[in-house]
């Protein structure tokens, strides 16, 4: 039985609002904290809206189409999220997990990346700016966000792919307040992906992530 046997997997085909995957957040993660719920990782797209961190600054929210803006609770700062864009909220148990915020997100930043080399891209880290990247120097672009919450040991929140979104919805905000780069995706790159090539890829790479937290955040 692999480790993912007790997580429940959930993908939605429609767009959900933010503010009903929120509230699904907010109970499950209590639910997992009381033992009544197991852990789960939904796979979602919204329609387009902006997020607020907690470091959000109003001066980088200009929103000319007038898309909603949501307090999200994570950290980080604003993010645009709409349709063609792969969303990814995790609810797991860091009790199990291994209580290292740090260590949690390194490795979601692998699960990504691991993910879109199967998807023929080529991305990476980049010191000091959070996020998934591709290209160098003036093309480096990012391509993956991610923003985490940590309530009770229970994660919420997540990532989120840009696979083919309006790219010019991330004018309304400077993303995650990285303003000297561009934002990019799986289309724009000439590697189209549906969605649910997409979320194979996720799938396929998820044991690994769970692997690699689990040894590096050092949990038995």
């Amino acid at each position: 039985m692999t480790e993912t046997a007790d997580i429940e997997w959930r993908v939605s085909d429609r767009l959900v609002p933010y503010e009903e995957a929120h509230a699904f957040m907010e109970k499950r993660a209590a639910d997992i904290r009381a033992g009544t719920a197991s852990e789960c990782v939904w796979l979602l797209e919204h329609p387009p809206l902006f997020t607020a961190g907690t470091s959000a600054d109003p001066a980088e929210l200009f929103n000319p189409l007038g898309f909603p803006v949501f307090e999200a609770g994570r950290g980080g700062r604003y993010t645009y999220h709409g349709p063609g864009q792969r969303v990814g909220y995790l609810m797991l148990d860091l009790d199990k997990r291994g209580r290292d915020v740090r260590c949690l997100v390194h490795s979601l930043e692998g699960w990504i990346i691991a993910t879109l080399t199967d998807l023929g891209v080529d991305a990476h880290r980049a010191e000091g700016r959070i996020g998934i990247w591709v290209g160098e120097g003036p093309t480096e672009a990012k391509i993956g966000a991610l923003g985490i919450r940590v309530k009770r040991w229970v994660t919420l929140h997540g990532f989120a792919i840009n696979v083919d979104p309006d790219l010019s919805h991330f004018g309304g905000i400077v993303p995650c307040g990285i303003s000297d780069f561009g934002v990019t995706s799986l289309s724009a790159l000439g590697k189209p992906a549906s969605m649910t090539r997409v979320d194979s890829a996720l799938k396929a790479n998820f044991d690994s992530f769970l692997s690699t937290l689990r040894s590096a955040c050092k949990v038995s």
